[in-house]
């Protein structure tokens, strides 16, 4: 079994940050790609930031420069460092691993955290 929990969500005034945390744990050989997806109401999920797990980095256009995705291997964690905060990047925040164990054969599948709230709002 492979659990992803996040934490650091919150409510936030605009133009303030906030840093959420994605730990992955369970039967974990090697993970992957990382990153973090977010839905907001009445919208459909939509890629915000992946991180492999050499470094390279994928953003969302309209994301760049005020967000950043890190991740540190060694505690199977990676991070989303949001800046400058708007009240449009209220959404609830996945985490989202592919993550590469051995059952009765290997396998490579993606796994998802519960989610976190983000709330923007003054």
């Amino acid at each position: 079994q492979v659990q992803l929990v996040e934490s650091g969500g919150g409510l936030v005034q605009p133009g303030g940050s906030l840093r959420l945390s994605c730990a992955a744990s369970g039967s974990i050989f090697r993970i992957n790609a990382m990153g973090w997806y977010r839905q907001a109401p009445g919208k459909e999920r939509e890629l915000v930031a992946t991180i492999t797990s050499g470094g390279p980095t994928t953003y969302a256009d309209s994301l760049k420069g005020r967000f950043t995705v890190s991740r540190d291997n060694a505690k199977n964690t990676v991070y989303l460092q949001m800046n400058s905060l708007k009240p449009e990047d209220t959404a609830v925040y996945y985490c989202n691993a592919n993550i590469v164990g051995l059952g009765s054969y290997w396998y490579e599948r993606p796994y998802w955290g519960q989610g976190t709230q983000v709330t923007v709002s003054s």
